[in-house]
């Protein structure tokens, strides 16, 4: 397996053709792209080509809004935000609001950041939301860089992410097109012929955190990685597989 950062992506506007900046960086590097390769791409920019700010001037707080943002000590614009991007909140104390995102990921204030990014042409505050349709936008690169290389091409779309039960954030994958998200290995035999029982690989989110530590979470401006040497074969599914239903999820 190898991991490298593609060089020379630039900073990333609302509008700006994603793929062909990628396609671009990647044709003028010396990097090749083989067969089976993973393009790992960073959800902000993705996000941020989709036009997903919001600039905090533009938002009414609601009642709700308000007062959980007084219970979290966080901006109430901010807060409003969170409460319109998740469909339930799970958490709720002074600097944590953990919420079950639109998209069925859950995550601390709905994904919504504002780190590496610049005040608007204004001056003014904003944030960026995650991308609309994560896995709808994996496909669409998939397609468009398959068409280009001509090779068998998968694209994850991650996030940065705390976890349950441990400290520090690892990369996460919202979105998939290609290889599989989650790895049933139930049947296969274990070292001594024993079937595995439960044994299900988080495959998409194992590919999505050893990039990210490629990528980064500071200014090291590397948002899409180049994940090589891995076997795979293509499916249909996507990273819905690796939500966990409510009805199983002991910490809901």
């Amino acid at each position: 397996m190898d991991v490298h950062a593609i060089p020379e992506i630039p900073l990333i506007a609302p509008g700006d053709d994603l793929a062909a900046i990628i396609i671009d960086a990647l044709d003028s590097s010396t990097l090749e792209i083989s067969d089976g390769d993973i393009l790992v791409i960073a959800q902000k920019i993705v996000s941020k080509s989709e036009n997903r700010y919001v600039d905090l001037a533009t938002v009414t707080p609601s009642s709700r809004a308000r007062e959980l943002a007084a219970k979290v000590d966080k901006d109430p614009r901010l807060v409003d935000l969170i409460l319109s991007e998740s469909s339930e909140v799970l958490r709720a104390a002074k600097g944590v609001l953990v919420v079950v995102h639109r998209l069925g990921h859950v995550m601390a204030n709905a994904g919504i950041d504002q780190s590496n990014l610049g005040p608007d042409e204004n001056g003014r505050e904003r944030v960026l939301l995650l991308p609309e349709n994560p896995n709808a936008a994996s496909a669409r690169l998939r397609s468009l860089f398959e068409n280009h290389f001509q090779r068998r091409i998968g694209v994850i779309i991650n996030d940065s992410v705390g976890r349950a039960w441990r400290n520090g954030s690892v990369g996460m994958a919202l979105g998939v097109a290609g290889p599989p998200a989650l790895w049933d290995r139930i049947g296969t035999d274990d070292l001594f012929g024993r079937p595995l029982q439960i044994t299900q690989i988080g495959l998409a989110d194992q590919i999505a955190a050893a990039a990210a530590l490629v990528m980064g979470e500071g200014a090291e401006g590397q948002p899409v990685v180049k994940v090589g040497g891995l076997p795979w074969e293509a499916v249909t599914t996507n990273a819905d597989s690796l939500l966990r239903a409510k009805e199983q999820d002991l910490f809901r």
